[in-house]
């Protein structure tokens, strides 16, 4: 959704913000534990990759056990 600002509301918004001043105010984490969470803010997942590999080889471990269901069969 793009932004609809008009000039001046952005004109406006600007002199809030220096009015405001808002980055002297960020403090960001202080405690430990608000310091490991932001550490992982970039952290996207990971295990995806390890968990498609185990599915294939256990896909390939199901068709050889049908298979071999099959041939019992025969």
């Amino acid at each position: 959704m793009p932004n609809e600002w008009t000039p001046e509301r952005r004109a406006q918004q600007a002199k809030h913000a220096r009015r405001v001043k808002p980055w002297l105010h960020a403090t960001g984490p202080r405690t430990p534990q608000g310091k490991a969470i932001c550490a992982r803010n970039a952290y996207k997942g990971g295990h995806w990759r390890t968990i498609r590999e185990l599915r294939r080889l256990l896909n390939v471990e199901l068709r050889d056990a049908r298979g071999l269901i099959e041939q019992t069969r025969e």
